[in-house]
C-alpha cells in the first residue's frame, strides 16, 4: 500500500507541476505548450529521482492514437483535391523529403553511441510527436528522438519568419481565415469517434502486424473515414490532443537519465549540422516545386518547409500564400514519414539483431 501511496503522489506531483508549465508557456505563446512543458518537467522529476518510474503503457498507446486519428482527419477529399494537376510534384516533394531525412539520420547513425534507428528516427523530417512517442517501441532511444526532433522542430519555427520577411520581403500582415460555415458534430459524438478509432486501429494494427500499430493502425482508420467523408464535420474536441502532448511528454521525460544527457551533449552539434542541412534541401525542393507547378517562390518554400506545421500555416495565411496549397503539400509529407519511418525503423532494427546474432554465433 505505501508504494502505490508514493506512486500516486508522485504521478500527481508531475500533473500538477507540468499544468502549471503548460499555463505559463501557453501564456508565453508557445506552440504545443503542453508536450514541452511535460518533457522539461518530467526530465527534472526523473533526474531528480522525484518522479514516476515511467508511463503506463495503455496510457503511451492511447496518446500515441489520439494524435493519430487527429492527423488522419486532416486527410480529406476537398484538401486533397485542391491540388489538382500537383499531386505528382507534391507527393515527389513529400518522397524526396523523406529520402533527404533519412540520409541525414545514417549520417546521424555513424556516431558510435547511435543506433540505425535512433538516427533515422531522430531526423525525419515530420511528425515530431508521433516519433517521439514511438521510438521506444521502434527499437530507438526516444530521449535522442525526443531532443532532435524538437530542435528540428524549434529551428524551423525560428527561422522561417525570418527567412520569410528578410528573403522574400513578405507583408506578414494579418489576414483573416475564411468563415467555414457548417455545424461540427457534438464534442461528445468527436470524443467517442476519436476513442473508438483509437480502439480499432490498434487491435487491427497488431493483426496486421504493422510496426508501431498504436500510431499507424489509427492513422489508417481515421484516414480511411476522413477519405469517406464518414462520420462527416467533426472536429476533435479541443482539449484532447494538449493532454495527449502532455503524455507523450512525459514519456520521453522520464527516461531521461544523466548518462543520457551526457550523450545528448556530445551528439548536439552534429545534430544542429544535420538539421540545418536538411532545411537547407528542403528550400531547394521548394524552389523546384514552385518552378514546376507555377506557384510562388513564397508559398513552395512554406509548402516544404521541414516541419512546424501550425506554424507554416499560420505565417501563409499572414502572407497572403496559397494557404490549401501549403496544407496540402505539407499533409502529404507529414503522412508520408509517418507511415514510412515506423517500417524503415522496423527493419533497421531487424537487421541489427541479425547482425549480433551472426556475430555471436
Amino acid at each position: 500500500m505505501r508504494t502505490v501511496a508514493v506512486s500516486a503522489a508522485r504521478w500527481v506531483a508531475l500533473t500538477v507541476v507540468s499544468v502549471v508549465g503548460w499555463v505559463a508557456l501557453d501564456a508565453a505563446g508557445l506552440t504545443a505548450p503542453s508536450l514541452f512543458a511535460a518533457l522539461v518537467i518530467a526530465v527534472v522529476f526523473a533526474l531528480t529521482g522525484l518522479g514516476p518510474a515511467r508511463v503506463p503503457r495503455l496510457g503511451s498507446m492511447a496518446a500515441q492514437g489520439t494524435l493519430a486519428v487527429t492527423i488522419g482527419l486532416m486527410i480529406d477529399p476537398d484538401t486533397l483535391g485542391a491540388l489538382g494537376d500537383n499531386v505528382i510534384p507534391a507527393v515527389l516533394v513529400g518522397v524526396a523529403t523523406l529520402v533527404i531525412s533519412a540520409g541525414a539520420g545514417a549520417l546521424l547513425a555513424l556516431h558510435r553511441e547511435v543506433t540505425a534507428a535512433t538516427g533515422m528516427l531522430s531526423l525525419i523530417a515530420g511528425g515530431a510527436t508521433g516519433l517521439v512517442a514511438a521510438a521506444r517501441e521502434l527499437g530507438g532511444d526516444e530521449r535522442v528522438v525526443a531532443v532532435v526532433q524538437y530542435l528540428r522542430v524549434a529551428l524551423v519555427v525560428v527561422t522561417m519568419p525570418l527567412v520569410v520577411t528578410f528573403a522574400f520581403h513578405a507583408d506578414t500582415g494579418a489576414v483573416a481565415a475564411p468563415d467555414a460555415g457548417g455545424r461540427s458534430l457534438p464534442w461528445w459524438v468527436a470524443l467517442g469517434f476519436v476513442a473508438g478509432a483509437v480502439v480499432v486501429g490498434i487491435v487491427a494494427g497488431r493483426l496486421l502486424r504493422l510496426p508501431a500499430p498504436a500510431t499507424l493502425g489509427p492513422l489508417l482508420v481515421s484516414g480511411a473515414c476522413g477519405l469517406s467523408g464518414w462520420p462527416g464535420d467533426l472536429d476533435v474536441p479541443a482539449a484532447v490532443l494538449p493532454v495527449a502532448f502532455l503524455v507523450i511528454g512525459w514519456q520521453a521525460g522520464l527516461a531521461f537519465t544523466l548518462p543520457s544527457l551526457r550523450l545528448i551533449g556530445r551528439l548536439f552539434p552534429y545534430a544542429v549540422a544535420l538539421v540545418v542541412g536538411v532545411g537547407v534541401v528542403c528550400a531547394l525542393f521548394g524552389w523546384l516545386l514552385a518552378e514546376s507547378t507555377g506557384t510562388s517562390m513564397l508559398t513552395g518554400y512554406l509548402a516544404t518547409t521541414p516541419g512546424g506545421l501550425a506554424a507554416v500555416l499560420a505565417v501563409s495565411a499572414s502572407t497572403g500564400s496559397d494557404v490549401t496549397f501549403v496544407a496540402c503539400v505539407q499533409l502529404i509529407r507529414l503522412v508520408l514519414m509517418l507511415i514510412a519511418a515506423p517500417v524503415i525503423a522496423s527493419l533497421l532494427t531487424r537487421r541489427a539483431a541479425r547482425r549480433t546474432d551472426t556475430v555471436g554465433v
